[in-house]
């Protein structure tokens, strides 16, 4: 068991994603369950437009208001307290917060901790590869990078 109270805040700003998290499941000495508690700002944005083909992710809305980015095709969905939003391990799971409202916007956010994954960029047309220790998760990767799609070479080339 954690108090969230008792756990420091990390944080990320790296180009226009800027966040706070505190990562709950991890504290706790969850394996298979990762939760985070994540908090926005007024014009914050979480990470980069994506998805997961291996681990099925959920939001809940505790405080704040805010706007869910959905991906190419889908609408964007207004995002307040009490409000949950399943996002499968696939392209319908696309996913991307904004706090475009007054007060910080404040979520959990749960994920199973599958490895391997591919996480996939839609908007960068980029992938993540994470192997040995789940996106989000502790634990060496002996296998990690991103790249972009036209990256991709056949597979007896070199």
């Amino acid at each position: 068991m954690v108090d969230e109270s008792d756990l420091d805040w990390t944080e990320r700003e790296e180009g226009d994603t800027t966040f706070r998290r505190k990562k709950l499941a991890a504290a706790a000495g969850g394996e298979n369950l990762g939760a985070s508690l994540y908090e926005l700002d007024p014009g914050d944005r979480s990470w980069p437009l994506h998805y997961h083909t291996a681990n099925e992710e959920a939001i809940y809305v505790l405080a704040g208001e805010g706007t869910l980015r959905r991906g190419e095709g889908r609408e964007d969905t207004p995002l307040a307290p009490g409000e949950y939003v399943a996002l499968p391990a696939d392209e319908s799971g696309a996913h991307r917060i904004h706090n475009d409202g007054d007060a910080t916007l404040r979520c959990l956010m749960v994920s199973t901790m599958n490895e391997p994954d591919v996480t996939v960029y839609p908007e960068d047309d980029g992938i993540g590869v994470f192997a040995g220790a789940p996106p989000g998760g502790e634990g060496e990767r002996p296998v990690a990078g991103f790249w972009d799609r036209d990256d991709a070479v056949e597979y007896w080339d070199g």
